[in-house]
């Protein structure tokens, strides 16, 4: 018996390790997801890039019908250096926006405002400081034709995105002309290179264009204002037989563009800001490396090197970094969100992933101005240190050093220790002012969360010294900001506007997701004093274990205890339903009862305003929906069927005809899949956020789980 006892074991243990999971083929899964397209669709360009500098093309793969694009996916050329201010010819103070607030705290605070009792100047001071400084399209690089031909003149089209190798190969007809063009970006400097061929000898004689405008400084628009030539100037600083150089002023911005070029070809100026270069062999090869510094004597790599330093970049970042596989499950949906995560990483990689933080539209075109909103970033780049790239999560964190002087002036101002900072803001850490921006406070604990997840992937002495600083001041000002509730013994936030921005901040006080956020912020914060070798704050916890709990009515939890009426006004149970991000977006806190938070969940589901919401709700409603033991539901979220949950064939997230682009949803998507596969603190199953239908074998490797 006993050997028929070893035997049904010995069975039993090859059995299940015939159940371990093979490695995933990463080359199979990224190129089974590369996006092609058969016809012109102005929604489907596709985009190069670095991380902080990105090109995107239309179906020649060049930037060469603009106007047909400027509606779709407009054909940008961005970069994070490439800032512009118009110049303030009416002596506009900064001082003129600041409107004061009384919010209880014994003392008028200033807020930088579009107050409605502002008169005309300075409502126009605010928006000249909410407009500037404003970010540039650095120039549009398109085949030269005739001028009668246009997109609908693109014939037999196959262009597809190779994201294994991090390049766009464009192949077409115009006029009866057969071209192949293939498309690269270097991966550490901010250049572009391509060649342009024709697919039968003789037939077709290529020209690219160089063209640049003078900046608009609108919302919502690809940044270029083809009227005013006379505002800007474009100067050949130096040329040869195979290089020229141009240099760009623009107002108080200035950067060069060295163009280079393999074989004969000329190099001419057709009009102001319109350069050609033309050859009269069959392949025209070269790169424009855009740059703020005068790039005099650089001697540029060819297309051959730049192509191959591309294709290994991008190979090390799909290998070396986590992976999930969905080609295992059977459920229908599952080809899309694989096709939407692998995407995803990609538009992520290249546009928001460099010296600080991305607009929310990347570098594809300007949405308020080309700022970037800062609470924003937890959507554009958490998923970094969950998915095993900290590295890029890390690369934009400097930028808070650099702005820390402004971030303390701004909490000085206003009566608060330590550092503030602010949610739409530029390059510099200036302020814009906004009715809501500037009362919008969950971007405060970011640097606290960002510094723990790098931590958590690579902990070292060196890391706590260098964050160290930033998040105690960071900390001191969150303690400062919460009032002390005498009569009930308690913290609150007042004074704000939550993520759901459809609350006022005269009248708001203690909504949700702050409320869980700073009670998380708080508590890292007394962690890594710890880890330095200092005491706890006694203060600070005493704000951890006062600090109010979510509010209530009838079993479901409120938009904020200022907000009774939640779920019988139209109002408030539209925008984001951040109340879930409570217990999702962070673990439990002891603010919350779980079966409460489930009937929330459950209300929310049935009946949420789902089409005035935004592409982040989405992975949020489904990391609090795996946290609540609810997979089915988590599934459903990333994949409802709602127009700010749409994924184009290029993977951005469309949220309607002005935001095209929106890669907040993008980001929160992976940031979801993370932790529906790697879990959470303390969470022991594997895959808990997929049901256990059979449905979904997911396979995954390297990633993290989540706070």
């Amino acid at each position: 018996m006993k050997n028929i006892f070893f035997l049904l074991c010995l069975l039993a243990c090859v059995a299940c390790g015939t159940n371990k999971q093979e490695p995933i083929d990463r080359k199979a899964l990224v190129m089974r997801n590369n996006p092609r397209l058969t016809e012109v669709d102005s929604l489907g360009s596709l985009s190069i890039g670095n991380g902080g500098f990105a090109m995107t093309v239309d179906v020649t793969g060049l930037q060469t019908f603009p106007d047909a694009y400027q509606h779709g996916m407009p054909l940008g050329t961005q970069s994070q250096w490439g800032w512009h201010t118009f110049p303030n010819v009416n002596n506009y103070t900064f001082e003129e926006t600041l409107q004061d607030y009384d919010f209880g705290r014994g003392r008028m605070e200033p807020y930088a405002d579009q107050h409605p009792d502002f008169t005309q100047r300075r409502m126009d001071a605010a928006h000249y400081f909410r407009s500037n400084p404003n970010r540039l399209h650095l120039g549009i690089i398109g085949l030269e034709f005739d001028e009668k031909i246009t997109v609908n003149d693109v014939k037999s089209l196959d262009q597809h995105l190779n994201l294994w190798n991090g390049e766009i190969l464009s192949s077409f007809s115009v006029d009866n002309k057969k071209v192949v063009v293939k498309t690269v970006c270097h991966p550490e400097k901010d250049m572009i290179s391509a060649t342009v061929g024709a697919t039968i000898t003789g037939e077709y004689q290529p020209a690219v264009k160089f063209r640049f405008a003078y900046p608009t400084g609108a919302w919502g628009d690809y940044a270029c204002d083809w009227t005013k030539p006379h505002l800007h100037k474009t100067t050949v600083v130096a040329q040869t037989s195979q290089s020229a150089i141009l240099k760009r002023e623009i107002n108080d911005a200035v950067y060069f563009v060295n163009i280079q070029w393999q074989g004969e070809a000329t190099f001419s100026e057709k009009e102001k800001h319109y350069f050609v270069l033309s050859t009269r062999t069959d392949d025209l090869v070269f790169s424009a490396w855009f740059t703020p510094e005068d790039p005099s004597g650089e001697t540029l790599p060819k297309f051959s090197e730049i192509r191959e330093k591309t294709a290994n970049h991008w190979n090390d970042f799909w290998t070396k970094g986590a992976a999930v596989d969905f080609s295992k499950c059977t459920d229908e949906r599952a080809k899309e969100l694989e096709r939407r995560v692998v995407l995803s990483q990609y538009l992520l990689a290249i546009q928001s992933s460099a010296n600080m933080p991305p607009q929310e539209s990347g570098l594809t075109y300007n949405t308020w101005f080309g700022k970037p909103h800062i609470e924003m970033i937890y959507w554009h780049q958490a998923w970094f240190a969950l998915w095993g790239h900290p590295e890029m999560l890390e690369r934009s964190l400097g930028w808070y050093n650099r702005v820390e002087p402004v971030a303390k002036a701004i909490a000085e101002r206003q009566g608060f220790k330590g550092i503030r900072w602010m949610k739409m803001t530029d390059h510099l850490g200036g302020e814009a002012p906004s009715r809501v921006g500037s009362f919008i406070i969950w971007q405060q604990p970011h640097i606290i969360y960002f510094a723990e997840l790098l931590y958590r992937a690579n902990p070292s002495p060196e890391l706590l010294e260098r964050y160290a600083d930033l998040i105690e001041k960071t900390a001191e000002f969150m303690y400062d900001f919460a009032d002390y509730d005498q009569a009930n013994d308690r913290y609150i936030l007042k004074g704000i506007i939550p993520a759901q921005e459809t609350l006022k901040p005269h009248v708001t006080f203690n909504s949700p997701y702050e409320l869980a956020y700073w009670h998380l912020g708080m508590k890292l914060a007394q962690q890594w004093r710890e880890r330095m070798g200092k005491s706890r704050n006694a203060d600070w916890d005493h704000l951890i274990k006062k600090l109010s709990p979510l509010a209530q009515k009838d079993g479901m939890y409120l938009a904020a205890e200022s907000a009774p009426d939640t779920y019988e006004n139209f109002r408030l149970i539209s925008d984001h339903p951040a109340v879930l991000g409570a217990f999702g977006v962070f673990p439990e806190n002891g603010l919350f009862d779980k079966t409460i938070m489930k009937n929330t969940l459950d209300w929310i589901w049935e009946n949420w305003n789902w089409n005035h919401t935004w592409g982040w709700d989405y992975p949020m409603v489904a990391m609090s929906a795996a946290r609540l033991g609810d997979p089915e539901k988590a599934v459903g979220a990333l994949l409802m069927d709602k127009r700010t949950n749409t994924y184009l064939i290029n993977g951005h997230n469309y949220q309607d005809h002005v935001l095209r682009v929106y890669l907040p949803g993008n980001g929160g998507l992976l940031t979801a899949v993370a932790m529906m596969c790697a879990g959470w603190d303390g969470n022991k199953t594997r895959n808990p956020g997929f049901p256990k239908d059979g449905k979904w074998d997911v396979r995954w490797e390297g990633l993290k789980p989540k706070i």
